[in-house]
């Protein structure tokens, strides 16, 4: 599978290109922005950009009102197969945002319903009672996300509901060639039409890709031969941070060992989960590090440990979004992409996902494990590297078997000498390539 191989961008559309927050109805060819930004996406490495929504909404996108419609605030169809055109041109995948869960109030179906009532052909699409009521004073009662009614819950058990998501899926892949798609609240949408999109669009789309959003518990839930290829991997994201920020590398390195580790019991051994420091839906990484100058340490863990790492745009420059201060802070417009020492560490990274087959296959070992210092190692075949960081402000020195003289640090290109022991410099990450 492609994507085991790669390095992920996610771009939130809406907000990258600077449309307003409501949906004004007015045509503005925003998205081909996304071209001007490909010799960026390149020199960073990157594989694949994973699109938030991009179809018609209310607001923020996942608000659907049209499956079938870029977003007028966006451009036109046409426009965004261009930009698939493009990127698949220039060897870069593209992975749509699937929101199958629920819709918006403007979604064609629900305003039958609305209008037409016991009457609409459409009132079995959703979760809903007549004789009820809702937020909007509609006169009827629905389900929404969460107990949102701005998020009205689709009926995945309606075939008919199912038949035209299928249908709409088929379209995309016809119209945009498109590689994949993120499953939206995944760990809410019926397991049985998650196996449908995982056998419909294999049968459609060679290696077409599968990944899940889930917040918490087993992510086998919505992962498996039958379900999604991965799923979002907020256990390490959290554990990430967390143990950046508290001096803590035992929190980081038990999540890696329960997910990856050696043991027979262990989670996800042998799966690729989706790996993010921040996203559209959480404050960006650094406006949550106390220590910004781990920024390229962490980023390099993210990168080498098991799993498919993601970048999400904005991020690889150090932008600065707390998410107390409301989800548009997270999703700003940059007219163009900056570059500096944080970029040059991320893409070094990213060459490392290219340059090694234990990055993206390997398996998962602690060598040294203190809660400032660890190196960790990941073998594949004949591949062997190792993760090795410090997070004090003082250079460390640690003394263990590499197994090897020297080695080469894929990420900088220096060649490091294990003679007298390993040592790392203050705030630093290596990703070591033994010789």
């Amino acid at each position: 599978m492609w994507a085991y191989e790669s390095a992920f961008y996610q771009i939130y559309p809406l907000g990258f290109c600077g449309a307003p927050f409501e949906n004004d109805g007015q045509q503005e060819h925003r998205l081909l922005k996304v071209i001007d930004w490909i010799p960026h996406l390149k020199k960073l490495g990157m594989d694949c950009v994973l699109f938030n929504p991009v179809f018609e909404s209310d607001t923020h996108g996942y608000n659907t009102r049209d499956f079938r419609k870029i977003d007028v605030r966006l451009g036109t169809n046409e426009d965004f197969k261009r930009i698939c055109d493009t990127l698949h041109q220039e060897k870069i995948r593209v992975v749509l945002d699937g929101v199958f869960n629920h819709v918006g109030r403007g979604f064609w179906a629900f305003q039958d319903v609305l209008k037409n009532r016991e009457g609409s052909p459409c009132k079995d699409w959703f979760h809903l009672q007549f004789g009820g009521n809702n937020g909007f004073n509609d006169g009827l009662w629905y389900e929404g996300w969460e107990g949102n009614y701005d998020l009205v819950k689709l009926n995945l058990q309606n075939p008919q509901v199912t038949d035209y998501l299928m249908e709409t899926i088929k379209g995309w892949i016809d119209e945009f060639d498109i590689d994949g798609l993120r499953l939206d609240v995944a760990y809410l949408v019926d397991q049985n039409f998650i196996r449908r999109i995982r056998s419909e669009t294999s049968n459609w789309k060679q290696d077409f890709f599968l990944v899940g959003e889930m917040i918490g518990g087993d992510y086998h839930r919505i992962m498996g031969p039958d379900l999604c290829h991965s799923a979002t991997n907020y256990e390490c994201y959290k554990g990430l941070y967390s143990a950046f920020n508290s001096d803590n590398l035992f929190e980081i390195v038990h999540s890696l060992k329960r997910q990856f580790g050696p043991e027979p019991w262990t989670l996800y051994k042998g799966e690729h989960l989706l790996s993010f420091v921040d996203n559209h839906d959480v404050s960006r990484i650094a406006s949550l590090l106390n220590v910004p100058q781990l920024l390229p340490a962490l980023y390099l863990l993210m990168f080498a440990m098991p799993g498919i790492p993601t970048v999400y745009y904005g991020s690889e420059w150090g932008v600065k979004g707390d998410k107390k201060e409301g989800d548009p802070t997270l999703r700003p417009c940059f007219d163009q992409p900056e570059w500096n020492a944080l970029t040059d560490a991320i893409a070094g990274c990213a060459r490392a996902v290219h340059e090694s087959k234990a990055v993206c296959y390997g398996d998962f070992h602690e060598l040294v494990l203190k809660n400032k210092q660890c190196v960790l190692e990941r073998c594949f075949e004949d591949d062997r590297i190792m993760i090795a960081i410090n997070l004090e402000n003082t250079e460390c020195r640690l003394d263990f078997n590499a197994n090897a003289g020297r080695a080469h640090d894929l990420v900088t290109g220096e060649t490091i000498d294990f003679g007298g022991g390993l040592k790392i410099p203050p705030y630093t990450g290596y990703l070591l390539q033994p010789y």
